[in-house]
């Protein structure tokens, strides 16, 4: 190889060749102690074999920075998850960019955009189903990625981080037979959402395991959000045999179920037992407290940003699929029919 092709190769294309992100060979260059040693073995010997020179007049300097992608920023749920991850980054001494998409092409693309711009380590992508073309580009900039509770079925070489969906289902309508009550509503959540569709079935496992007959008619759909929770209650409160117990898919839909049990003129729980799926820090400042399904939301983004930072190193991650446990929170929104 001429000095003149040497000086044309580009971090991009070493990384490239090497099966790694911009930021870990800008690393490698500027003699960061943060690479696997494998890594920087083989990015070194790429370096030295295609004559690669640092051009003084533009150092680059690897940005050390996470891409944190929501859907949505207007939810409580959403901060626990930044929460963890800021925790991560910081001790790490990364920094962290949250975007929110908003389910539109443009915000996507534009997002896509700015990530040209910066040498980002990696991406976490919460919630969502990973569009093609947004994979076929992150992996064109081999940027490292990991979904947290995706939308739909990824694919397997991207590493994941849930929470037993179904198991927490299943926990929180057992908990409600318990009580003796048998007419229990489901509001759903986006049934676009794999961990919507886990919480449902874990419900008709439930009830199903219980012998207790299931009726379309206490099934309601929902989207996580509040007003849902409000609009699935008051249908459900409507019914001629109405549910003596209510599971919403999530703390905010919950809090909707309150709303419209009081609009009725009724209590939690005296009239109706109420369970939410989340555990939000409002749920025990809640009046009542809520019973709810503990998602360990923090600890899913601060494992997803050290998936991420792994990757970024050039590690190997051993278990591309992980389920967090989730927990039943028994407070006092729930009690015997």
């Amino acid at each position: 190889m001429t000095v003149d092709e040497g000086r044309r190769i580009t971090i991009t294309a070493i990384a490239r060749e090497a099966g790694v992100s911009v930021p870990t060979v800008s690393r490698v260059l500027n003699g960061r102690s943060d690479v696997a040693p494998q890594t920087r073995e083989r990015v070194e010997e790429l370096l030295r074999r295609h004559g690669y020179r640092r051009r003084a007049a533009r150092p680059r300097v690897s940005a050390s920075l996470i891409d944190l992608v929501f859907n949505d920023l207007d939810s409580p749920w959403a901060v626990e998850i930044i929460r963890g991850v800021e925790d991560v980054a910081h001790a790490a001494g990364v920094g962290t960019v949250v975007s929110a998409i908003h389910r539109r092409t443009a915000s996507t693309r534009q997002w896509l955009q700015n990530l040209r711009t910066r040498a980002t380590d990696g991406v976490v992508l919460v919630a969502s189903d990973l569009a093609p073309p947004v994979h076929a580009e992150l992996r064109r900039l081999n940027v490292p990625m990991v979904l947290v509770d995706p939308a739909g079925v990824p694919t397997l070489d991207i590493p994941t981080i849930g929470a037993t969906n179904w198991t927490g289902g299943l926990r929180a309508t057992e908990h409600l037979l318990s009580l003796g009550h048998e007419r229990i509503g489901f509001i759903a959540g986006n049934p676009q959402m794999l961990c919507s569709r886990a919480r449902l079935d874990g419900y008709r496992a439930a009830l199903e395991a219980a012998g207790v007959p299931m009726h379309d008619e206490l099934i309601q759909p929902g989207d996580f959000y509040h007003e849902s929770g409000l609009e699935g209650t008051k249908a459900l409160l409507s019914l001629d045999n109405p549910p003596t117990a209510i599971f919403a898919s999530s703390d905010q839909m919950a809090f909707g179920a309150y709303e419209a049990v009081r609009q009725r003129g009724l209590r939690v729980p005296d009239d109706v037992s109420v369970v939410g799926f989340d555990d939000l820090p409002e749920a025990r400042w809640s009046s009542p407290p809520l019973t709810t399904i503990r998602q360990p939301l923090a600890e899913m983004g601060l494992l997803a940003a050290r998936t991420v930072l792994r990757l970024a190193q050039g590690e190997a991650v051993e278990t591309p699929r992980v389920e967090l446990a989730t927990d039943l929170v028994v407070r006092d929104s729930t009690k015997a029919r």
